[in-house]
């Protein structure tokens, strides 16, 4: 899908960012698109290196069907090329390795496992995108919601492609949306690709949750966060929710030391000061600003443990229930899920 034959056996991939042009017998920057006489071929379709049944919140979405369980499946390989990348053993893999696992049978098992949805994610789902898309419309046929946990970097035609059959994306900035940043610790020329996607998402009516990484030293500004939220709420809506998430050394970069809370915390004050309504703090269990709170009357109305909901303070049809503000969670609450990832593959 998403590309285009050129004269003497090239061919031009539309399907993320980079948009390669690519040689005969050769592969994209992913690794897992090969051009072969003229024709794109996706190596890695229908080949599961991870699947998992995770709580929603692992994604994180807070604010779609809270409580839920999905289906987490990925391939190996990723567009970029992150150098603090936690799931670097098969983003980063140049072997494309993992099960037999066609779209029919990760539905199947999405119900077998009492999932309510699927998400695309742990690499890069633009790379597995032939697969997603198909598993995805098998989803829609049997009631499943779908998700992405993307870095962003696909097309405008690779978003409107999807969007019939992608409920909700959490869309995964690094460093503040930093252009340096990217550019030395992920391989990324530009971010702007990032933000027309977005713009396609929220057109085509996609649920959207932010993430940023926030990086000791080298990607935490906060001047870059407030640029960041400030985008976020003129561009997709205040009442979109912005996680932070604590940085801990990994990979290549595994000599930074851990985000310090107080720098998450100023980082919560600012985006909260840039507009938005609901900013999260992620990858640190049990602090306050990982629960909701109304930004009418303040009331704490989802308190939360990591993955876990402990406390469930709002109305069935989505209000406060001190004040009656709207919140803006799409779905239901789903009592009871897994606290804890259930890995199948």
């Amino acid at each position: 899908m998403l590309y285009e034959q050129l004269s003497e056996n090239r061919a031009r991939c539309y399907l993320c960012a980079r948009r390669c042009l690519i040689r005969e017998g050769g592969v994209g920057f992913c690794l897992v698109r090969k051009n072969n006489s003229g024709r794109l071929y996706s190596l890695n379709y229908a080949k599961a290196c991870a699947a998992n049944a995770d709580p929603i919140g692992k994604k994180p979405l807070s604010h779609y069907h809270p409580g839920s369980l999905v289906m987490s499946i990925a391939t190996i390989g990723c567009n970029f090329r992150c150098q603090f990348c936690d799931n670097w053993v098969i983003s980063q893999e140049k072997e494309i390795t993992g099960r037999d696992l066609p779209p029919e049978d990760v539905v199947k098992l999405t119900k077998d496992y009492d999932c309510q949805g699927i998400s695309y994610t742990y690499t890069e789902p633009t790379i597995f995108f032939e697969y997603a898309y198909d598993t995805a419309v098998l989803a829609h046929e049997k009631g499943l919601f779908n998700t992405f946990v993307t870095n962003g970097y696909m097309t405008v035609e690779a978003v409107k492609t999807i969007s019939p059959y992608l409920d909700a994306a959490t869309v995964d900035f690094k460093g503040g949306g930093d252009p340096e940043f990217y550019r030395k610790f992920s391989s990324v020329p530009s971010v702007e690709p990032i933000y027309e996607s977005l713009k396609e998402m929220r057109k085509d009516d996609i649920h959207i949750e932010i993430t940023n990484l926030v990086v000791p030293e080298i990607g935490d500004s906060i001047e870059r966060i407030r640029e960041l939220a400030t985008w976020i709420r003129e561009n997709l809506g205040k009442d979109t929710p912005f996680h932070l998430l604590r940085f801990h050394p990994n990979y290549k970069l595994d000599d930074i030391r851990s985000t310090e809370p107080k720098t998450l915390e100023q980082a919560y004050e600012i985006s909260r000061e840039a507009g938005l309504d609901y900013v999260y703090l992620g990858n640190l269990p049990g602090h306050r600003y990982e629960n909701t709170y109304c930004p009418n009357c303040q009331e704490l109305l989802v308190k939360r443990f990591s993955f876990d909901v402990a406390k469930w303070n709002i109305t069935e049809d989505m209000q406060c229930s001190k004040c009656g503000q709207s919140i803006p969670i799409v779905g239901k609450f789903h009592r009871g899920g897994l606290s804890l990832p259930y890995s199948i593959i």
